[in-house]
């Protein structure tokens, strides 16, 4: 199965939590500090929160599909890269409280999308923990 993820940087991490568990009806598949996320069955959904600086209105951090393998973000990289975008690889990266392999790709209007596994957990939300989650083909 794969879904849509949706990811939104926002000032009011336990308010927005507490919002979005109500309009889909289900709690957050995984929170730690400044993040949360919801595994959503019904849209096919995953919800990525990730916490704003204070008073910062709610944006869009980044949009995403969600696949099954490495080897479906093998394929979309090469379904993309044949289709003469321009893409950006990242493989047992450290995203998002998971280890990932992913590929990215800028919409026309510099919209970072990412078609990624998540292979295992992770102890951090990035790498380095100062970068944000969607460093993207335009870096971080």
């Amino acid at each position: 199965m794969s879904r849509v993820q949706l990811a939104l940087r926002v000032s009011d991490l336990e308010g927005s939590i507490a919002f979005y568990s109500k309009l889909f009806g289900t709690e957050p598949a995984k929170q730690r500090g400044g993040y949360a996320n919801f595994a959503i069955a019904e849209p096919p959904l995953k919800l990525v929160l990730i916490e704003a600086q204070d008073d910062e209105p709610t944006r869009l951090d980044h949009l995403g599909i969600e696949v099954e393998t490495t080897d479906a973000v093998a394929a979309a990289a090469r379904r993309l890269n044949d289709s003469g975008l321009p893409i950006f690889e990242e493989n047992d990266t450290s995203c998002c409280y998971a280890v990932q392999d992913k590929v990215w790709v800028s919409g026309p209007g510099a919209e970072p999308w990412e078609v990624y596994v998540v292979k295992a957990d992770a102890d951090n939300l990035t790498k380095s923990d100062t970068a944000t989650c969607a460093c993207g083909p335009t870096g971080c």
